[in-house]
């Protein structure tokens, strides 16, 4: 097994409150550059030292750039102490990329507090926010996911895991994506997460990107039948076609598509 990199973790020891991991930090060893994810809810944790610990992420990979990467760790090895430490070094394997093994590394040790709509969104199944956001039912989260974007997180956003390769690569397989329940009736040239029914009272859920269709509409608006445009539902990777929804056809949006975890 082939070592790329190692990881360290950064510990505050707060008067009258739990040592808690609040950061990682990942050393390269090919090109000496340092990554590292922290925690977002300082506030509720340090309290009266939360600036400090907010301006701490930028100093440390300021201090990289400018030191380098390893002198930085060996910086920071020899001089925390008392109410900030910083753990021995691991070695790790850096898969895909430095991001994805620090993505990878916060997740398993470091756990922050749930600040709803601020730092996480709620994550449902896509049976769970079809009835929440099909407004049948207000059912709860199956969980928080912490949200790293520079967009203003809002009370509409959620998170679904998402399975499939026909949006690939834009939205890979597997993948946790956010979606905008509140959306304006047009759907043209957005990705949309679509809930189709059948004529069986069945249902499948579709995320595609959809544009108004140029074919031919029996239906117009306000007739009994219409629903909504006639939509063209396209896919991004070419080996998956695309096909049309009849202004008929009921379908609801769940959301549109903001970007992928």
């Amino acid at each position: 097994m082939k070592f790329d990199g190692q990881y360290l973790l950064l510990e505050a020891a707060l008067p009258h409150a739990n040592t808690e991991y609040i950061g990682v930090l990942l050393l390269e060893a090919a090109s000496d550059r340092l990554h590292g994810r922290f925690r977002r809810d300082f506030e509720d944790l340090t309290g009266d030292d939360a600036d400090w610990f907010n301006a701490l992420p930028d100093h440390i990979l300021q201090t990289a750039n400018e030191l380098g990467a390893r002198k930085c760790v060996e910086w920071l090895e020899s001089t925390l102490s008392n109410a900030l430490r910083i753990s021995d070094r691991q070695w790790v394997v850096i898969e895909d990329n430095a991001n994805t093994t620090l993505a990878k590394l916060y997740a398993k040790y470091i756990r922050p507090k749930v600040l709803p709509f601020r730092t996480h969104l709620p994550q449902y199944s896509l049976d769970a926010a079809a009835g929440k956001f099909g407004k049948q039912t207000d059912g709860e989260p199956e969980g928080w996911v912490e949200v790293r974007t520079d967009i203003p997180l809002t009370n509409d956003m959620f998170v679904v895991h998402v399975e499939g390769h026909s949006m690939e690569p834009q939205i890979p397989h597997a993948s946790l994506c956010v979606f905008q329940s509140k959306t304006d009736d047009s759907w043209d040239g957005k990705i949309m997460l679509l809930e189709e029914y059948d004529e069986s009272g069945g249902h499948r859920y579709t995320l595609r990107l959809c544009h108004v269709s140029n074919s031919d509409d029996p239906n117009r608006a306000g007739d009994e039948e219409w629903l909504h445009p006639r939509l063209t539902l396209n896919s991004n990777n070419p080996g998956y076609g695309s096909w049309d929804i009849p202004s008929d056809r009921r379908v609801t949006a769940l959301g549109e598509f903001l970007f992928v975890v």
